[in-house]
């Protein structure tokens, strides 16, 4: 899943950017809300996280403006304790959750992981389909019981699909998801994750759930 990061603060941006990288998210960060605008109009997020109180345009307005132009995607709002106000006016403005200053980190992958699964038509952290069960908290797939050994990127393509599911997915649109703004992409290694992902899974559930569309790209259908 990719998110978008916007905070001031260097030191305590690069610690979130890292905590959200170990945590499997492809992060592209921003410290104003200029940058922020321009990213959030950019690139197709599955997550915002947004503090409020930024430079050359204040939190608000990014959210209002990200969401006057049909930008839907979850933002969790970082404000600083006792300032209330700011957390009303971050969520009447479009945002979806808020989190006060200091926090702890699990509470931060939390309250996104839920919110990813929400967007996505999902209360549970664990996506079953058929004999497959993806933990979006654990990031471990069970297959028939058996659990596979996936790389990261092979677990963000599935993931992706499983929360998109019986959806038609591009390549593009998964390379966009899974790798940062700044990262030297090859869509054609999407079709590398592809076939591994089918080997890994074909080989505990007799089962082929991705489907190639060609021309279009992939889609996952739920095993029967």
């Amino acid at each position: 899943m990719r998110a978008l990061l916007v905070e001031d603060e260097a030191l305590l941006r690069q610690q979130l950017a890292q905590s959200l990288r170990d945590a499997g998210y492809t992060v592209d960060e921003a410290p104003d809300g200029e940058e922020a605008l321009y990213l959030g109009r950019e690139y197709p997020y599955d997550i915002a996280v947004m503090d409020l109180g930024l430079p050359r345009m204040d939190g608000i307005q990014v959210i209002q403006s990200l969401r006057s132009e049909e930008r839907h995607f979850p933002i969790l709002i970082l404000t600083a304790r006792g300032h209330w106000q700011e957390r009303v006016a971050g969520l009447e403005a479009g945002g979806d959750d808020y989190l006060v200053k200091p926090f702890h980190t699990e509470e931060l992958l939390a309250r996104l992981n839920a919110l990813v699964r929400r967007s996505a038509g999902f209360s549970s952290p664990t996506i079953k389909a058929g004999p497959i069960s993806l933990d979006t908290s654990s990031q471990r797939v069970v297959a028939n019981g058996v659990e596979l050994e996936l790389t990261s990127f092979e677990y963000k393509v599935l993931e992706y699909l499983m929360m998109h599911p019986d959806e038609v997915v591009s390549k593009t649109t998964l390379t966009e998801h899974i790798y940062e703004q700044d990262c030297d992409r090859d869509s054609n290694v999407i079709e590398v994750f592809i076939g591994r992902l089918r080997k890994k899974i074909t080989a505990t559930t007799q089962c082929n759930p991705i489907e190639t569309l060609r021309g279009r790209g992939y889609r996952f259908v739920i095993p029967r």
